[in-house]
């Protein structure tokens, strides 16, 4: 079996992460069959429910069940986080790699319009185009996409610049292969490692900052169930019914980890210095 698979499997930050990842993708995508209720469906008799035989988690103030609005809010959260990682790390991919290689003019142009972006507070960004644009899931995302794809594009032209004078490459240019061929066959296999890292860690980034938006009513608006707008309805009964803040809460949190440990392990397994210590 590969070292790499081995260490892996030891790692218990990267197994401990893998397995809460997999549970929250598990909830996703199975909450129809894992809950019993509608998540938009009032049921005022029921209103502010404890926890209990009938509800898992509670009811909110409109008799909703909480366990069922938790697990329909994974899906929006996830979604929101899984695609607009993906869509930017693509981007910046594309963005590094032309950059990285071509250099000059293109180089320039590139790395200003990076720095432009950069030049900007990520939320006063996100803001200002879900502003712009109105809230919603699909305007989230974009918003989204527009403040993390810098971060791979700079990583990415960093990578290229060293990868592109090796001898390889080298080669590669002096038997004829096209720029394209190179790029995606000699160079992006070389850039990938950083940019899964990347995109694993920045998925629990992406997951707060859609909790976040929709917390201060700019994200998904209800009655879509969302981990933010959840969060920050239940502060209204903070005092009396804690339950209602406290689970979207922890939902948040515990998937941030998962990521976040997932992201740590995958780094370790993908930095050959770190197996053979292991190993």
């Amino acid at each position: 079996m590969n070292k790499r698979i081995i260490w892996g499997i030891r790692h218990p930050s990267l197994v401990i992460g893998l397995a809460i990842v997999l549970t929250m993708l598990f909830i996703a995508a199975f909450a129809p069959l894992i809950t019993a209720y509608d998540p938009e469906r009032m049921d005022m008799a029921n209103r502010l429910a404890g926890p209990g035989p009938g509800h898992l988690l509670g009811t909110d103030n409109f008799g909703r069940d909480l366990w069922t609005r938790v697990a329909y809010g994974a899906r929006i959260s996830l979604l929101i986080g899984l695609t607009s990682v993906t869509v930017a790390a693509a981007i910046g991919t594309l963005v590094g790699l032309a950059a990285g290689y071509y250099r000059g003019w293109l180089d320039l142009v590139l790395m200003r319009i990076v720095d432009l972006f950069l030049g900007f507070p990520p939320i006063i960004l996100a803001l200002a185009l879900i502003a712009a644009l109105g809230p919603g899931a699909g305007n989230v995302t974009i918003a989204l996409i527009a403040v993390f794809w810098t971060q791979y594009a700079r990583i990415v032209r960093a990578v290229t610049l060293v990868e592109s004078e090796r001898e390889y490459v080298v080669a590669a240019r002096a038997v004829g292969l096209g720029d394209v061929r190179i790029l995606l066959r000699q160079i992006l296999p070389n850039a990938l490692g950083p940019v899964i890292v990347l995109a694993t860690l920045g998925i629990g980034t992406a997951i707060i900052a859609e909790s976040g938006l929709s917390f201060l009513g700019f994200g998904v608006q209800p009655p879509t169930p969302t981990w933010g707008w959840t969060l920050a309805y239940g502060m209204r009964f903070l005092r009396t019914d804690v339950w209602l803040s406290t689970v979207p809460g922890l939902c948040i949190m515990i998937t941030v980890l998962g990521f976040n440990l997932f992201g740590d392990g995958l780094r370790d397994m993908l930095d050959p210095k770190a197996v053979s210590r292991r190993l």
